[in-house]
């Protein structure tokens, strides 16, 4: 498949490094065990379309009996994506969702008014020595979705479309790229993909989304001339036509994107309003712990704790 056929093969789009709009050099966390790199939001640059949140989480190692466990938590206004490219997550939610995830499949949760769920590492995975490496990521949902009821949909990896030539792959794992659409329901625009390059490969980013950025999973890539490296984030200039080229290591790479918010939202703790109100009666109602009641409940088979309100 021709996956962008106004790109004359084996030439680069001729680009000023200006197309560059923001570089991001996330900032790394020790979770005790494993470090979360986190890029978005930014100093300089809050959102990428709906992206408004992007960790990469590991890669770690953990021995025998041991793993990752985040305790239920709550969110609002927002649709949590988990995808991974090695270990596994238990997750559990108040819709009644208990799945495990698996390396190139997704896990799509929309927060909507509330909800409330755990990812931890599997039993299965736990019973020898195991990894863990991955992006979670958030998505502002519009202000008309920002009070739907909460849901769930997991998508297993040969249900993402995947687009491949010589030496260049591309999984779609949200919403529209290439000709290509991922089957999860999505509420603005957006793209979103797992690129894996060879070496000297060229990558056309999509020229059919306003806010396109690039995350260096692996290996290295270099835009107009320019180089960079595994660890950095990059979001463009609209309207630029743009071509990434591997570097001699090849390159791992999530891209995405969409439309441009019409305007910035507000975040606190696993929050993300379009108002400060919003926030509040969030907080009310988890330090409630009204659970079932009201707005949150936790999730099915993991109710035994939470992590509580932040001071």
């Amino acid at each position: 498949m021709s996956w962008n056929p106004a790109l004359e093969p084996g030439c680069p789009d001729i680009v000023d490094i200006d197309a560059i709009e923001t570089l991001i050099i996330p900032r790394s966390r020790d979770l005790g065990g494993f470090e979360v790199r986190r890029a978005l939001p930014a100093p300089k640059r809050q959102m990428v379309g709906p992206f408004i949140f992007f960790d990469q989480a590991g890669p770690a190692e953990f021995l025998t009996g041991q793993g990752v466990d985040v305790r239920p938590h709550p969110h609002i206004g927002l649709g949590t994506v988990t995808y991974l490219f090695r270990g596994d997550f238990h997750h559990r939610d108040s819709t009644g969702a208990d799945q495990i995830i698996k390396p190139g499949e997704l896990n799509w949760m929309v927060a909507g008014r509330g909800v409330s769920h755990s990812e931890r590492t599997s039993a299965t995975a736990r019973s020898g020595p195991n990894s863990l490496f991955g992006i979670q990521t958030w998505l502002a949902l519009p202000e008309a979705q920002e009070d739907i009821a909460p849901t769930f949909a997991h998508h297993g990896k040969g249900t993402l479309p995947v687009i491949e030539e010589d030496g260049v792959s591309v999984r779609l794992i949200l919403g529209t790229a290439y000709g290509e659409v991922a089957p999860a329901t999505m509420f603005s625009e957006t793209f979103y993909a797992d690129v894996k390059l060879d070496a000297g490969r060229m990558l056309p980013m999509p020229d059919d989304h306003e806010d396109r950025g690039i995350y260096i999973v692996e290996g290295s890539i270099s835009v107009a001339g320019q180089d960079f490296d595994a660890g950095q984030m990059m979001v463009f200039r609209p309207g630029d036509r743009i071509t990434v080229v591997a570097g001699e290591r090849g390159a791992r790479l999530m891209i995405l994107g969409g439309a441009t918010f019409s305007g910035p939202r507000y975040i606190w703790w696993n929050f993300v309003a379009s108002s400060r109100e919003r926030l509040e009666e969030a907080k009310a109602d988890w330090r409630a712990e009204n659970w079932g009641k009201g707005r949150f409940d936790l999730p099915v088979d993991d109710r035994d704790e939470f992590i509580p309100l932040p001071e």
